[in-house]
């Protein structure tokens, strides 16, 4: 296995991981308030937040900036607690260009929190490598596979329950975002106390 396959796979399997469900809350509830028909606003906060998690990715595998892992797995609960709450304030079908702007914004700030947390895993494993720059866009590259699999995995849902099964928009919205939040909420609590301690 080619060591560029290799990076390629690992940030597919990092961000798909259960164990590491977190990411997959974020995109998740990130997506919960947009249909099958508007998938190309998804990629557009699915680009955000990559540009938000490639930057802090880069500069912290790189040991330019330095955050407390307490701190950094602390604000990506609080980041799924945010992009729930921000769900909520869609009460209408029509698309709202205010609240996607806000979305757009928040996926961005939040990559760069998200991109700390997957830059503590990939310094682990670059160890002391001299040339990082191909293992790094491998995974990076890897991370975005996983997230368009979550995005498409729920979108799919979306459609199911919406079209088939009848259930309104607004309350898959509001049973994605509220479960999201709920588990943020419980993560927060979790993590407050190695936060505090640190």
């Amino acid at each position: 296995m080619s060591l560029i396959w290799f990076y390629l796979t690992l940030g597919i399997k990092h961000i798909l991981d259960l164990q590491g469900y977190d990411h997959i809350l974020f995109i998740a509830s990130l997506t919960a308030v947009y249909s099958l028909k508007e998938w190309d606003k998804v990629l557009i906060l699915a680009t955000a937040f990559t540009i938000g998690h490639s930057t802090t990715l880069a500069l912290a595998t790189l040991n330019i900036i330095h955050v407390p892992s307490t701190l950094i797995e602390f604000l990506i609960a609080v980041t799924i607690f945010l992009t729930g709450l921000a769900n909520l304030f869609k009460t209408k079908e029509d698309f709202n260009p205010r609240l996607h702007l806000l979305k757009y914004l928040l996926a961005m700030f939040f990559g760069l929190i998200h991109g700390l947390g997957f830059s503590n895993y990939l310094r682990y494993l670059l160890g002391q490598q001299n040339n990082i720059w191909k293992p790094l866009l491998m995974f990076n590259v890897g991370l975005e596979i996983g997230q368009i699999v979550i995005i498409t995995i729920t979108l799919i849902l979306n459609l199911i329950f919406t079209s088939y099964l009848k259930v309104k928009q607004r309350e898959w919205n509001l049973v994605i975002s509220g479960a999201a939040m709920g588990m943020a909420f419980m993560l927060m609590m979790q993590r407050l106390p190695a936060l505090i301690s640190g």
